[in-house]
């Protein structure tokens, strides 16, 4: 392999410059190879595959944070918001939508930036929208500034949702692939309880301005991992792309494998001409894109959004006195099923979570709506009312907990990891452009349906989750233990 073979061999510096341009500025250029690999090498963290490409993913995991913070912002700021800028029930439910309106715009076109700039490149780009959000936010005196800031947000976030879930499924070797794609869920849900913990103690003008922090953050860290390899050997830069995945793998790893099989992946890739929207039929293409868009959008369609934003609501309307309370609890329920998830996915599978997931979230959504439907018909001083009050909390936590169990990770791992190279930037963005989508409904109905009737609600929700315990028994695969080259040609 040149790349390696050159850093063994020796050579001029002049010929290593071109990598380190996606690679990273994290290498100290220096005069000869032999000093610069001696340097590395001595480094525990270019030894190790497993830290190296954990180091990367934590990283990039500070963008799945800034998409908790926007999703957990609105439910403990939902009455001090309305109060201060005085905004209608309809009015602040438009603001909680609008992140999900951004975010499908950034969803169209988060494939073509991360296609184009690399995965890097498009985290770098989604979080200046980001940080502009949250100060518009924060400075917000009427409601035009609030939705002018959530949408900027909601784009960053959009893009985001796309190019994390990517990069880390293109950057892990696949007996670690499951574990690292769900740090994307952990780090969704950190910042949805980060959000809530502080909502408690502080203002949201000052929550709104802490917002800005993780993509703060994220900016310089990029400048410190390695591009994407698959990414950078799919452009044709393949000095740059072997060293790459040399760093990522370590440096006394022999990657020569790896490498073919990708260069016959993407070998096969670029001889086929330009995808449109019509080729997408093709069964080795349609197959992948309904299984990935399909999962993104039941995922969001059982109403998991609905009830993460208007939770603090939601416990108050099931009669829960300490409802701030429930809702931390909530929160810090999300945070332990992702760590659970990061043990099991590579051991038991994704196909088996998800039957697992999706059976516990409708059995659980059943409680909660028939507590919603008793409590219509039994006064408030009856016992029986608190009863059904605290077996509607523990519906909703059960909800919670089997939704982190899978529904909520694996849907973007799948996503990212079946959807052939050659059409991931397009497929993939038709697939997260519908998850925002089905946000943005849910979000938009969430508040009205629950003020209007919260059993029938729940029961629509059931539905959509049983009906997602079928999709997932007759059309989603295995990709457990399988390279993304592997999984590819499956399709053909």
């Amino acid at each position: 392999m040149s790349s390696r073979n050159g850093v063994e061999d020796g050579g001029s510096s002049s010929d290593l410059k071109k990598p380190f341009l996606h690679t990273g500025s994290w290498y100290r250029l220096s005069s000869t190879r032999f000093n610069m690999t001696e340097g590395l090498s001595s480094s525990a963290i270019f030894r190790d595959r497993s830290i190296s490409v954990i180091l990367c993913t934590m990283i990039v995991a500070l963008g799945p944070i800034q998409y908790g913070l926007t999703s957990g912002f609105t439910s403990p700021t939902e009455s001090a918001i309305v109060k201060d800028l005085g905004l209608t029930t309809s009015e602040f439910s438009l603001f909680g939508s609008l992140s999900n309106v951004g975010a499908m715009i950034g969803a169209m076109t988060s494939g073509q930036i991360a296609e184009y700039v690399g995965r890097k490149g498009s985290l770098m780009i989604a979080s200046v929208p980001n940080i502009i959000g949250w100060l518009v936010i924060s400075f917000a005196t009427d409601s035009s500034f609030l939705y002018m800031g959530r949408l900027l947000e909601g784009f960053g976030v959009g893009v985001i949702s796309y190019s994390v879930p990517v990069y880390v499924a293109e950057i892990s070797p696949q007996d670690m692939r499951g574990a690292l794609g769900s740090v994307y869920q952990l780090g969704i849900t950190s910042g949805i309880l980060i959000a809530y913990l502080l909502g408690l103690f502080l203002r949201w003008r000052t929550l709104a301005v802490l917002g800005i922090l993780p993509c703060t953050l994220l900016i310089p860290g990029l400048f410190f991992i390695p591009e994407s390899p698959r990414w950078l050997a799919k452009k044709g830069f393949m000095e740059d792309f072997e060293l790459s995945l040399q760093v990522l793998r370590g440096f006394e790893t022999d990657i020569s494998m790896e490498v073919n099989d990708i260069k016959r992946t993407v070998g096969t890739s670029s001889r086929t001409a330009t995808i449109r929207f019509a080729e997408l039929r093709r069964r080795k293409y349609s197959k992948p894109l309904m299984i990935g868009t399909g999962l993104l959008m039941l995922q969001q369609l059982c109403g998991i959004n609905g009830i993460l934003f208007y939770s603090t609501s939601i416990f108050e309307t099931a009669g829960i006195s300490s409802s701030s309370v429930a809702t931390i609890g909530v929160g810090a329920i999300q945070v332990i099923m992702a760590v659970v998830v990061l043990w099991l996915v590579d051991r038991t599978g994704r196909r088996v979570l998800l039957i697992i997931s999706t059976v516990g979230m409708t059995g659980s959504l059943l409680l909660v709506s028939v507590a919603f439907y008793v409590k219509g018909y039994i006064a408030e001083s009856s016992r029986y009312y608190s009863a059904m009050s605290i077996l509607s909390l523990v519906g909703l936590m059960a909800f919670v907990v089997f939704f982190c169990l899978a529904m909520g990770p694996i849907p973007w791992l799948i996503m990212s990891e079946i959807m052939p190279i050659n059409i991931r930037g397009l497929a993939g963005s038709i697939a997260t452009m519908a998850n925002w989508l089905m946000a943005w409904i849910v979000t938009m109905t969430a508040d009205l349906l629950l003020s209007w009737n919260a059993g029938v609600t729940f029961t629509a929700y059931m539905v959509i989750s049983a009906l997602n315990v079928l999709f997932v028994i007759f059309l989603v695969p295995e990709t457990k233990g399988r390279s993304l080259e592997e999984i590819e040609s499956s399709f053909r």
